[in-house]
């Protein structure tokens, strides 16, 4: 590198620094201040995320739920989810905060943690569930195409961001029940090339699982199509 391209690394390095002294970057979960070298969370938040470790595990929580309601190869989530614990606000920032690189971030990492396992072995697609184009023009950008960017990103596994859509509008899942949130949800999504999906292993994202209404829904209208098959993915499992 010659003197003129370190003077401006040096330049570059020195107003950043300047920046996060009058406005520091802070970790999501926790508040506290992140390093150069730390992104959305610090490290001491990213070490002790309460991963669920599902992925290692036939039969475990996520898969347990879909039991009895729609045939999956798979389920895992990253992360335990708790109301009023810190990493309840990744979820928050990412879903009204407008903060889509945090999905793609988290993601990321998910995903290099996992990729050792078979659980990406044969997925062919993946796809995130969609957004009503009404609510996806209010919040500006749908935060399961985050997740499934950043998953493409490590695995290599395309993603397919139009196929599965959402016809119609509906209210937010956050105060339903379990059957309110199925009744909600109920034939709502549509498959617009359903051929596209014959003979696949789809990957199914999320954000969440709670009581898994939405992607019962959807894995019901990717499992019309041909032989395919389904295995779901989220960020965060709800207990």
């Amino acid at each position: 590198m010659n003197k003129k391209n370190n003077s401006s690394l040096f330049s570059f390095q020195i107003y950043n620094d300047l920046i996060n002294l009058f406005f520091p970057s802070v970790c999501i979960s926790c508040g506290e201040v992140l390093n150069r070298h730390e992104a959305h969370i610090c490290l001491k938040c990213f070490i002790h995320l309460p991963r669920t470790n599902f992925h290692m595990n036939r039969d475990n929580k996520v898969e347990q739920i879909f039991w009895g309601r729609v045939p999956i190869e798979r389920a895992a989530s990253y992360f335990y989810f708790n109301k009023g614990s810190t990493y309840q606000r990744l979820l928050h920032d990412l879903k009204y905060r407008g903060n889509y690189e945090l999905g793609v971030y988290l993601a990321k990492n998910y995903a290099r943690e996992i990729i050792q396992s078979e659980f990406f072995k044969s997925i062919d697609f993946i796809v995130p569930v969609p957004l009503h184009p009404k609510r996806l023009r209010r919040r500006g950008y749908n935060q399961s195409a985050s997740i499934a960017e950043g998953l493409q990103e490590v695995t290599n596994i395309p993603t397919l961001n139009s196929n599965l859509v959402r016809n119609i509008f509906t209210k937010t899942q956050t105060h339903k029940g379990r059957y309110d949130r199925w009744e909600n949800v109920n034939e709502i999504f549509e498959v617009l090339q359903p051929s596209q999906l014959n003979n696949k292993h789809i990957l199914l994202v999320d954000d969440v699982v709670t009581t898994g209404a939405t992607l019962e829904a959807c894995a019901e209208k990717i499992l019309a199509s041909e032989n395919s098959k389904v295995s779901i993915l989220t960020l965060a499992y709800a207990e």
